[in-house]
């Protein structure tokens, strides 16, 4: 599942995002709960259209062709959280 994941980011995904100056990097699947975890970098961090590219473009298509994803999230650079809760900048 996440050899497709990655595939179908780097394939179809990720080149039509940084014809808009962003990129888009995986992250993780939790196979409990079928979430894909991705970055947003480049011009896609704190662009309001962001957010509906994540789950119109992104998540619809992985979970088209990969019948394991129920959803995708996107982790900020800025917010990630480290080993006890702190702030990884």
């Amino acid at each position: 599942v996440v050899a497709m994941i990655k595939e179908l980011l780097e394939a179809r995904i990720r080149p039509a995002v940084q014809e808009d100056g962003g990129d888009i990097r995986y992250v993780g699947f939790a196979p409990d709960t079928g979430i894909v975890s991705v970055q947003l970098a480049g011009s896609c961090v704190g662009c309001p259209s962001s957010s509906v590219t994540l789950k119109n473009g992104v998540e619809n298509m992985l979970m088209h062709y990969i019948p394991e994803v129920t959803g995708v999230e996107a982790i900020e650079e800025e917010e990630e959280e480290g080993e006890g809760g702190e702030v990884v900048v």
